[in-house]
């Protein structure tokens, strides 16, 4: 019974992997596809966001680079940490990035692309707070 318990925590723990490799790859793919969207290349050359609000400075850029670096943290932490702190941290960090997501969305008018990629996002990370939450300490 003990040995059928661990497997499924493990199974857990990859499962929750694969969850932010996917998450990972969806938000990098939405990126670089929104790179190609009319303006984008203008609004690179004059420094400021699309809204013409926010300057690109090397802060802002070091700001964007530690939020693009969780997600791949995630991926090491989730199957490195221990079962209590791996949990906790998941559904912490995923919220944070569900948030984050969400509040993109009043920035300008998204478009179609970019609102298909946020529901894709939005729902890994769901998934990864879903199965965090569920899973059950393996030595009790």
């Amino acid at each position: 019974m003990e040995t059928t318990e661990r497997q499924n925590s493990k199974n857990m723990r990859i499962l929750i992997v694969v969850l932010w490799v996917f998450y990972s790859l969806n938000f990098m793919y939405a990126d670089t596809l929104s790179s190609l969207e009319p303006g984008v290349l203008q609004m690179h050359m004059t420094g400021f966001t699309a809204d013409g609000t926010v300057k690109i400075t090397e802060g802002f850029l070091l700001g964007t680079a530690v939020m693009f670096e969780i997600p791949f943290l995630m991926i090491v932490l989730s199957w490195v940490l221990k079962y209590r702190a791996n949990r906790l941290v998941n559904m912490i960090a995923a919220s944070v990035f569900i948030l984050a997501q969400m509040g993109s969305l009043f920035l300008g008018a998204p478009s179609p692309a970019y609102l298909f990629y946020s529901v894709v996002e939005i729902s890994g990370l769901l998934l990864i707070i879903w199965n965090a939450w569920k899973w059950r300490n393996p030595e009790n």
